[in-house]
């Protein structure tokens, strides 16, 4: 069975990775298998934006420094023969993972956001010439557009982040193969 890695990060005050959210899901149905959830230090400390959802006592969290960081996720992507990559606005964390740089990399975001490979967008919806929505694409009003739910929250925490950025992979309902690599 093949594997894939959805993955995500938060970024502290001076833009430096200070989480990452990794889920393990199977390929064809997007179910998780493995999770891993990684909280950087010192790069936490700084705080940022979303440091309350750090959730530093949760089972599970893992402190590390970057250099243990990288090294897990790459023998977890390994022991699951995992190559691809999936992330909603993946240039960003790609650009700020560049020790990932030799898997390939797909955006969640190239079929969400397009009227053109996602059948859920109102024919009200303002989009640009490319069909890509002008606005309201980010995760959070995507997940509430695709699941239906109102009350649907980012926690901006990565791993439930990364979560929510798979299940958008199976309320799109498209294949891996239709993703396209950065």
């Amino acid at each position: 069975m093949a594997h894939i890695a959805v993955i995500d990060t938060e970024t502290n005050w001076n833009d430096a990775v200070m989480s990452i959210g990794a889920v393990i899901a199977e390929e064809s149905t997007f179910t998780p298998v493995e999770m891993r959830y990684l909280v950087l230090d010192p790069e936490f400390r700084v705080g940022g934006m979303f440091d309350g959802a750090l959730y530093l006592g949760a089972p599970g969290t893992v402190v590390c420094g970057r250099r243990e960081a990288m090294a897990e996720l790459k023998r977890l992507f390994s022991a699951y023969g995992v190559r691809d990559l999936y992330a909603y606005n993946a240039c960003f964390d790609r650009n700020h993972l560049p020790e990932l740089r030799s898997y390939t990399w797909y955006d969640i975001m190239r079929i969400a956001a397009y009227r053109q490979t996602n059948p859920v967008i109102p024919q009200w919806a303002e989009c640009c010439s490319t069909g890509r929505l002008k606005r309201g694409y980010g995760v959070e009003p995507m997940l509430r557009l695709l699941s239906g739910s109102h009350s649907y929250r980012e926690t901006h925490n990565a791993l439930d982040d990364a979560m929510d950025e798979l299940k958008i992979m199976k309320l799109l309902g498209r294949p891996c193969r239709d993703y396209i690599a950065l």
